[in-house]
């Protein structure tokens, strides 16, 4: 499904003032998305400035070297953060994924325009420009330049290219396309260099996040006849290893990879005594409808939500409701 950009090209004409935000512990879809729309806006002479409610994770700053990526309350207060014409909301259309930055937006006169790929939604009150069907959000930002004639820089289309590859777990996933490699294949027309960016990406881990990654395999469990594998982080386990909330990125693939595995989760215990829980799906099946029961949300294939602890009761809640949806 194509975007009709006509609205926003519209906008356009007559705003000029930016604020560009997403959602918390963004992913390289995220940050990727603002970087890219940040520099086509600056094309056309837009005043742009990206604040978001969470820090850029530290393997991601590659795709920030200039630290343009501002956090509210840290480097931008809420009232500097209010001052546009115009938030734009990239890679996420959930209120409760925003935030400090969503309690901003609730305030702002500023008109509203949500750019995202995600099913999960709620009403922002502004113009949505979306594809659930999407690969990535990256994928609707370079739809948007090539719409309107922009120029895609090496920086931009880096920006882009990490977006789009690491949504579709490196093009692995259901969700890639002929139309994915066709946008990819213009990328690196443009300078992205898939080499150079995965080694950013993929091989600047720290020991203390192999020591983690080693603690979560370890504990991986399954259920369901071999369909259903699982694991979990403790905040124990982050302070005898050293690691960081970031260093969890990606670990719930890990359960995927056993065979005959069909739904896959892991179950992070967040400071505050929530568990941040991660669901992965086949694509004959949908994950965000268990996500969704626990007030989250997010694709038929990759969904996630905060949930009170403890933890041994949310890994009881979360194996009951998965078990629902897994054929017998």
């Amino acid at each position: 499904m194509r975007i009709d950009w006509e609205p926003l090209r519209e906008l356009l004409q007559t705003h000029r003032r930016f604020v560009l935000t997403t959602h918390v512990r963004p992913d390289a879809d995220a940050i990727g998305s603002e970087m890219a729309m940040a520099g086509l806006l600056e094309q056309l002479g837009m005043e742009v400035r990206i604040v978001n409610a969470s820090p850029v994770p530290a393997r991601l700053k590659f795709l920030d070297p200039d630290g343009k990526c501002l956090q509210v309350g840290a480097q931008i207060s809420a009232e500097h953060a209010l001052d546009t014409d115009v938030h734009l909301i990239l890679d996420t259309s959930a209120w409760g994924q925003l935030a400090e930055m969503g309690r901003v937006i609730r305030k702002s006169q500023a008109v509203k325009v949500i750019i995202d790929h995600h099913a999960t939604a709620d009403d922002l009150g502004g113009l949505e420009l979306k594809d659930v069907e999407s690969e990535a959000t990256g994928a609707l930002v370079f739809q948007f330049a090539q719409t309107l004639g922009l120029r895609i820089t090496p920086p931009i289309a880096a920006a882009m290219f990490c977006a789009i590859a690491t949504d579709t777990g490196w093009f692995r996933f259901s969700s890639t396309t002929s139309q994915t490699l066709r946008t990819i294949a213009s990328l690196i027309d443009a300078g992205a260099q898939p080499a150079v960016l995965y080694g950013l990406l993929y091989e600047q881990f720290t020991l203390a996040r192999m020591k983690l990654a080693g603690r979560a395999l370890t504990r991986m469990m399954q259920d369901c006849d071999g369909k259903l594998a699982w694991t979990y982080v403790t905040q124990v386990d982050y302070r005898e290893t050293g690691a960081e909330a970031a260093d969890t990125e990606d670990l719930v693939n890990e359960c995927l990879t056993l065979a005959g595995v069909e739904v896959a989760f892991i179950l992070i215990e967040q400071t505050n005594g929530n568990i941040k829980a991660s669901l992965r799906c086949r694509s004959h099946l949908n994950i965000a409808q268990v996500a969704e029961q626990f007030n989250g949300g997010g694709h038929k294939q990759a969904a996630g939500a905060i949930i009170p602890g403890p933890l041994a009761d949310v890994q009881t809640k979360i194996l009951t409701a998965i078990k629902t949806i897994l054929p017998s």
